[in-house]
């Protein structure tokens, strides 16, 4: 993961949850493992909706303005 206080970007955000869902998916993991990679994976997510959102509200307000 990223130096705490470095923003990540959506694409590294993106690639980062597609590899923690393989290695859960994988069942090799421990419990604990399994845990710490799921917290990472909710944060991620998280990182993830609110760059979306900030996406998509950016491209409405473009579209208000060629209206």
């Amino acid at each position: 993961m990223q130096a705490e206080g470095e923003e990540i970007n959506f694409e590294k955000a993106l690639e980062r949850l597609e590899k923690i869902v393989e290695e859960i998916e994988k069942g090799e993991l421990t419990l604990e493992e399994t845990i710490r990679k799921f917290e990472e994976g909710v944060k991620l997510c998280k990182i993830c909706k609110e760059k979306l959102e900030k996406a998509q509200a950016k491209l409405e307000e473009l579209m208000k303005e060629i209206k």
